[in-house]
């Protein structure tokens, strides 16, 4: 295995928000608390020190969570030590997608277990539990119910409507059917199907089917777990839930960091609502709006006064689903939590937050962004071996990437590069003399350059559409080549599914992984196989 690690700015299908956090640009830092890196982490535990976590019930949850599980060993004694005040969390979050969905699921829970690891070797005297959150109360099923595997997309249709996790496993059935055929007869692939197929049948559920397949491919490293959408720990929640529904406040707090994002030119992640919470019942989770002076649960019957809405509130709050805006809040009021760790993208909407959290007077957590690869099998290492083709040169788009290749293999120099320098030298001596004879003349030459130019750029094109009909097999393997690669020309992370790739290298997948990610480093990582 050979690991190459580029600087992000190398990596042009990140955005312009993504680098400028990775590069430490100074208009963002007024929307961060703190700086990335192992020192930053001890002002991190003084800070959440100060702030009240109630471990007994967040030590009940998850060993009710666990009950009807097999643990692994370190998982159990992180959950014990959560009781422990020496005891910190550092969380990654994801949608309980189908069959974990694209690679940068697995990449985030990597990421949190390893900086784990690197917080236990720097800071002896505290302990560290990677935490992975896994709730499934979002209703976008259209993100969730569908895998890419083999050049097919694989799709659930569950005929259910609501929260995700709440939706039942029985309607799985066909897609585990499906999936068992694409797999094949290897010893991995029956090793794999019977995880999956265990996981997604013993639970009536799918938020316990996504829990514990999430536990079981990482049960020897320790990682927590924990669905979020449970009433013990919304009860902890209810005095932010009142103080959002009823007051309102994140509307104007989070709208003022929205414009001041966009001052220093940055765009908006996630508007704010008037009320940033919805009501979740039986295949159903619908918004909260007030109306009248009444709160209404859209698309349903269901009104309540005020006072009526402060007791549902405190009789129920397993009923109010925090929206992309509170989520943060909530599940840092929760855990004693010192990072989150995501994507670039849930980076961008974490800025947008510190006020809000400064609102509630909760701690605003280090944001560490994830590790990111790109995974290039044996015979795509080959393709570019024969093709001349570099690491670096992949970043370029298709027919970029085919115009390098033709400029290393071409017969004849097709680019006209010193050409067009020698014209504008040819034209520049004109110019000069031109000018001392008739200023007004200037113009006519310059014209006259253009003309010439771009009679050149023509006849460069036709000269590259000569040289491509000459190495026209080798240009469909690049574009195969840059397609499987970089399917629909962005990240494989997005797309790919950690299947293909287990059953090819089984658990030595996940090590590999493991043994070459650290997300403080700041690098996309190149894995080549």
């Amino acid at each position: 295995m050979k690991i190459i690690k580029l600087p992000y700015p190398q990596i042009p299908q990140l955005t312009s928000s993504d680098l400028a956090y990775i590069e430490e640009v100074t208009a963002l830092r007024p929307f961060y608390k703190y700086p990335v890196s192992i020192e930053s982490f001890r002002q991190v535990i003084k800070d959440k020190k100060q702030e009240p976590t109630d471990r007994k019930t967040l030590v009940q949850v998850l060993k009710s969570q666990y009950a009807n599980l097999s643990p692994g060993v370190l998982t159990l004694e992180n959950i014990d030590k959560l009781a422990d005040e020496k005891t910190f969390t550092l969380v990654t979050a994801h949608q309980p997608s189908l069959f974990t969905g694209p690679l940068y699921y697995i990449f985030k829970i990597v990421s949190v277990i390893n900086l784990a690891k690197q917080l236990r070797a720097a800071c002896p005297d505290f302990h560290f539990v990677p935490v992975f959150l896994t709730s499934g109360e979002d209703h976008d099923f259209a993100e969730v119910n569908h895998v890419h595997l083999f050049g097919k997309t694989l799709t659930w249709e569950s005929g259910e409507s609501g929260p995700v996790g709440q939706m039942k496993t029985a309607s799985l059935k066909p897609v585990l059917e499906e999936l068992k055929t694409m797999l094949g007869t290897s010893e991995e692939a029956a090793k794999l199907y019977g995880l999956l197929e265990k996981t997604h049948t013993r639970h009536s559920r799918y938020a316990d089917a996504a829990f514990e397949l999430a536990h079981e491919l990482f049960r020897e490293d320790g990682l927590v777990a924990l669905n979020t959408n449970d009433a013990r720990l919304k009860r902890i929640f209810v005095p932010i839930i009142k103080g959002e529904v009823l007051q309102q406040p994140s509307h104007s707090v989070v709208n003022q960091t929205i414009a001041q994002l966009g001052a220093a030119g940055f765009p908006s992640q996630a508007s704010p609502r008037d009320i940033n919470f919805f009501y979740i019942g039986e295949q159903m989770r619908e918004r909260i709006v007030q109306e009248d002076g009444q709160f209404k649960v859209l698309n349903t019957s269901l009104s309540f006064s005020p006072a009526e809405m402060e007791a549902e509130i405190e009789s129920h709050p397993e009923r109010f689903s925090p929206n992309v805006i509170m989520r943060p809040i909530f599940q840092e009021k929760i855990l004693p939590n010192l990072a989150y760790i995501g994507g670039g993208g849930e980076l961008a909407y974490w800025l947008e937050r510190k006020a809000l959290f400064e609102h509630f007077g909760i701690n605003f957590p280090m944001l560490v962004r994830r590790n990111s690869a790109l995974w290039i099998d044996p015979a795509s290492a080959k393709k570019m071996e024969k093709l001349g083709l570099s690491v670096e040169d992949l970043w370029a788009d298709s027919e970029g990437l085919v115009k390098i290749y033709l400029k290393k293999n071409a017969e004849t120099e097709f680019a006209l590069t010193q050409e067009k320098q020698d014209l504008e030298a040819v034209f520049s001596a004109i110019v000069q003399k031109t000018s001392s004879v008739d200023q007004t003349l200037v113009g006519t030459v310059w014209a006259e350059h253009s003309k010439a130019l771009k009679s050149l750029e023509q006849l460069e094109t036709k000269l590259m559409r000569a040289e491509k009909q000459k190495h026209e097999t080798a240009i469909q393997q690049v574009r195969a080549l840059k397609e499987k690669l970089f399917p629909g020309g962005g990240l494989q992370e997005r797309y790919e599914n950690f299947i293909p790739f287990y059953l090819k290298h089984g658990e030595a997948f996940f090590q590999v992984l493991k043994d070459s990610f650290d997300p403080l480093e700041k690098k996309f990582v190149v894995l080549i196989s």
